[in-house]
């Protein structure tokens, strides 16, 4: 269906035709609850509540690691190993917090860049955020950085998870690999 109202709105673009309302008003109505969705799911996170924030994803979500070893892209499938890692981060970093700086939505997406933070308390278990925690003590330094993450959303669920992370800032920032010499703040 999607594809549909994508090539009438072209064709409506290169013909001069105006849209008609009801498209726009479902793909403005659908891109609003994928918003919504989304905001409620960074808000159930920030409180601590992320075991009901993982209620939003599909059973067969699938996470997109961002890695294309072998030539072919690195994917995580299902719910249950996304609950694993999220408990694993709340473990590590029990204030882990991920404030929204911009979001865009269309009926079947929502894209998020956001400031994420947290104080590394925990010890990691888990191959998530770089790899770089598993084993690590807790170093007691607090991080912030960027990530940005871009979720697709089917009947009301996330479906797929993709995300660009700052791990190396993060690491960085948490003693655990030297920062470059000029990018050392310089009141360190």
């Amino acid at each position: 269906m999607r594809n549909r109202w994508q090539l009438l709105v072209v064709l409506c673009a290169l013909t001069s035709m105006s849209i008609p309302r009801q498209l726009l008003s479902q793909t403005s109505s659908e891109s609003e609850r994928n918003r919504q969705l989304i905001t409620r799911h960074y808000d159930l996170m920030n409180g601590g509540k992320w075991r009901e924030a993982a209620e939003m994803f599909s059973p067969d979500v699938r996470h997109h690691l961002g890695n294309w070893e072998s030539g072919r892209e690195g994917v995580v499938q299902g719910k249950e190993v996304l609950i694993q890692n999220l408990a694993d981060i709340y473990r590590t970093f029990p204030d882990w917090k991920m404030e929204i700086v911009d979001m865009v939505a269309d009926s079947q997406s929502v894209v998020v860049r956001c400031r994420v933070s947290g104080t590394h308390k925990g010890t990691g278990t888990k191959r998530i955020n770089g790899g770089f925690l598993m084993g690590v003590k807790p170093t007691g330094k607090h991080f912030e950085v960027q990530q940005i993450h871009w979720y697709r959303i089917h009947d009301g669920k996330i479906t797929d998870h993709f995300t660009n992370r700052d791990d190396l800032g993060m690491t960085q920032q948490l003693g655990l690999l030297p920062r470059p010499a000029s990018a050392t703040p310089k009141n360190e």
